[in-house]
């Protein structure tokens, strides 16, 4: 019993040794696998075959495609616009000596200079199927004579001025016709920067030529081209007698009205403006309307602010009895938001308050020195000079 006893005594501890190990055992097992699953290596994606010969021309194919379905839906709408001024002939100077008229008379007409007939090519927009067509209006400013010629040839001669803008450059014709292949209105303000687009008009007079590009910008002011600007910037090529074409997206719809380029040549470098269409739409709609295009104004010259931090337009002069005299308003105020926006520059404040109509009240956040505060004022109807051009300002 004794020897029992001892063998049991000495075999107890044998068996407490053996737990811990196969619990050590189990455990590792266990972080093991926990570190294996966590530290799982990232499958290796093998990298696409270059693509084949047949695969790219397929691909080219299809894009190729793209562009002549949007041309074939766009094109027709656009037609050639060609304007004559007729300059009557100047009086002979020799009229102006007194002795001269003694010996021949007053009557001048044989020494007068013939008459001169100056034409000017372009391009418009048909934006409805009765024949109300969309172009600038630097194409048929002054002119004597408009005619129109369609894509599929027919021309007309009997055309009528709806209404001018100069301020946008902006001008609407009609045609007598019905049925007319009206382009669809786009929506400029949801076009991106580096979006593909077609410009489609007659440069140098070569009917329907289709060119693409991309958006290069958006929001182009104080380029110099017109009053009020607003541009969509793009690299798709631009020439003389695109002015009044189509600026359309990847589905045909019109986002704008082709305007002017950027050139030292007078050829195109990649720089051209068109007119958004959101604009050339109200614009439209306000000759339609009304006849013409009534803008609000505030009666100030404005500057762009360059000093420090601060940004906004400076109050450079003020007109008297305007808005803004009227308001407070003084020379080197500095303008900060208008109803609550920043303002930047002094394009984006006169877009800001043209698009008011008169009468209507804003509120504009001023620093004059180191101060600030709100002024309220009632904008004006933008007045014109003698030649009817809208005055300096905003």
């Amino acid at each position: 019993m004794q020897l029992q006893e001892r063998t049991l005594a000495m075999g107890r501890p044998e068996r407490h040794r053996i737990v811990p190990i196969v619990v050590m055992v189990v455990l590792a097992l266990l972080v093991g696998w926990w570190l294996g699953a966590r530290t799982k290596p990232t499958p290796i994606i093998p990298e696409p075959p270059p693509m084949t010969f047949e695969q790219a021309s397929i691909q080219l194919k299809s894009s190729s495609e793209a562009f002549a379905a949007v041309a074939k839906v766009a094109t027709p709408s656009v037609v050639n616009i060609s304007a004559a001024t007729i300059i009557p002939g100047r009086r002979s100077p020799l009229f102006d000596d007194p002795l001269f008229r003694y010996f021949f008379g007053d009557e001048d007409i044989p020494f007068r200079e013939p008459e001169r007939v100056v034409r000017s090519l372009g391009s418009g927009v048909i934006v409805s199927r009765d024949g109300l067509i969309l172009t600038n209006n630097h194409v048929i400013a002054g002119a004597s004579r408009i005619s129109v010629t369609l894509a599929d040839g027919r021309r007309f001669s009997d055309v009528q001025v709806v209404g001018t803008d100069p301020a946008t450059d902006l001008a609407l014709l009609r045609i007598r016709a019905n049925n007319l292949p009206a382009i669809k209105w786009g929506d400029s303000r949801a076009l991106e920067v580096g979006e593909w687009v077609l410009a489609i008009g007659n440069p140098y007079g070569l009917s329907q030529t289709v060119t693409a590009g991309i958006v290069s910008a958006k929001g182009r002011r104080d380029v110099g081209i017109s009053v009020y600007e607003d541009f969509i910037q793009t690299d798709a090529a631009i020439n003389p007698g695109n002015s009044g074409g189509a600026l359309v997206n990847i589905r045909g719809e019109l986002v704008g009205i082709n305007t002017a380029i950027l050139s030292q040549s007078g050829g195109n470098v990649g720089i051209g403006f068109a007119i958004p269409s959101a604009e050339a739409r109200r614009v439209m709609e306000l000759l339609l309307r009304e006849g013409k295009v009534s803008r609000g104004w505030l009666g100030i010259i404005p500057a762009r602010v360059e000093e420090g931090t601060v940004q906004g337009v400076i109050v450079a002069n003020l007109f008297r009895n305007s808005p803004a005299d009227l308001a407070g308003l003084d020379i080197d105020d500095i303008i900060l938001e208008c109803n609550g926006k920043r303002v930047t520059s002094p394009g984006e404040l006169k877009n800001m308050i043209a698009a008011m109509p008169a009468g209507t009240e804003v509120t504009l956040l001023v620093q004059r020195g180191t101060e600030r505060g709100r002024v309220r004022l009632r904008v004006a109807d933008h007045p014109t000079d003698r030649f009817g051009r809208p005055v300096p300002g905003i």
